[in-house]
């Protein structure tokens, strides 16, 4: 597992996100040892689209990284691709959801599932 200081800079997680986390791993008896897998993935109707799971464990090439008792791991290709994001989580009368601020993104879609940088 590969731990640095510098992907707290990189990848933040809202309060709001961080509950969410949380509570669907509550509602769906996801063990305390999950992570939340972060990546990115060629499709999607801007070029890219962001991917969330939960996994057990860290993969070759790795970053993983806890804020608040919440494990990430992202891959290094995803993580040039996410480099300054804010997950945030969305309940308003937009929708429900994880949001994506993305300042690598030149252009997203219209549902903010996809981007292009």
């Amino acid at each position: 597992m590969n731990t640095t200081d510098t992907i707290k800079s990189e990848i933040e997680l809202t309060e709001k996100a961080l509950k969410q986390i949380q509570k669907i791993k509550a509602e769906n008896d996801i063990p305390e040892n999950y992570g939340l897998r972060l990546g990115v993935k060629g499709g999607g109707c801007s070029g890219f689209t962001y991917q969330l799971g939960f996994d057990a464990v860290t993969k070759d090439g790795d970053t993983a990284l806890e804020i608040n008792g919440v494990k990430l791991f992202v891959d290094g290709k995803s993580l040039f691709y996410l480099a300054g994001t804010v997950l945030d989580f969305s309940d308003g009368l937009n929708g429900k959801g994880f949001v994506f601020n993305n300042p690598n993104a030149s252009k997203t879609c219209g549902c903010g599932d996809s981007f292009g940088v």
